[in-house]
This record gives structure tokens, C-alpha cells and sequence, in this order.
């Protein structure tokens, strides 16, 4: 995923800013509790196709 679109990209629901996942398969939105999967190098915007945050993951363990 190139860095400048991630500086750009925001959560559709919060505006807050994203961050990529250790393995780089996902758009991480702590403060949504969400997480937008990257399909073939492209984000999936869509609340419909994130999954919910565990407890572990909002809390960064």
C-alpha cells in the first residue's frame, strides 16, 4: 500500500485517521473499532465489508 494514499485515506464513518495492519491486509480504524480490508492493493471503504475490532486489537495488545 503506498504511504501517501494511506496519509490521505480516513475512516468513512469517523474522519479519524487509518493505519495499516502488521500484515498489511487491512485499514485499521481504532476509533470506529473497525478494520477495511485491502483487496488486490485496493481498499475496501465500505462499512458492510469491514469486521469488528477484537477487545485485543483496540486495546493494541
Amino acid at each position: 500500500m503506498d504511504t501517501k494514499l494511506l496519509d490521505i485515506l480516513a475512516c468513512p464513518i469517523t474522519k479519524s485517521p487509518l493505519k495499516l495492519s502488521p500484515d498489511k491486509t487491512e485499514l485499521i480504524s481504532k476509533a470506529a473499532g473497525l478494520a477495511y480490508p485491502i483487496r488486490e492493493g485496493i481498499p475496501v471503504m465500505l462499512e458492510s465489508e469491514a469486521r469488528t475490532l477484537t477487545d485485543d486489537e483496540r486495546l493494541d495488545k
